[in-house]
């Protein structure tokens, strides 16, 4: 299942396990991307926290979880490679998180939803 934020983000769900990242929108507005701040894993977050960050030549911005839960693993390879967020933002993910209560789903965009969200904000 996969599931979009109006903050621009991604969530693939395996299980009780979301994988998450920003979308090709997002990193397009972004810019240039120079750093990316990971959370730690064991981290717990409520839905709409703010939990990393990512750094462009344009701005600072930060990556929202979109569901409860605790971070049970982060791409370092982000951390060392941050332009990989401009190459394929949607498959390179920032960190996965064990959902706290799967039902946060049900407030998230399909991609055709958040397709039309993304031209109506345009």
């Amino acid at each position: 299942m996969e599931r979009f934020s109006r903050d621009h983000q991604w969530i693939r769900v395996d299980g009780d396990i979301g994988t998450v990242g920003i979308t090709d929108y997002a990193q397009s507005q972004l810019g240039d991307v120079i750093s990316v701040e990971l959370p730690e894993a064991g981290r717990k977050a409520a839905a709409g926290e703010a939990v990393a960050v990512v750094e462009s030549v344009k701005a600072a911005s930060d990556v929202f979880t979109p569901v409860s839960g605790e971070v049970v693993e982060v791409n370092d390879e982000l951390a060392r490679q941050p332009t990989l967020v401009n190459t394929d933002a949607e498959g390179n993910w920032f960190f996965k998180i064990r959902l706290a209560n799967a039902a946060e789903l049900g407030s998230l965009m399909d991609r055709t939803a958040y397709q039309a969200f993304i031209k109506d904000s345009a």
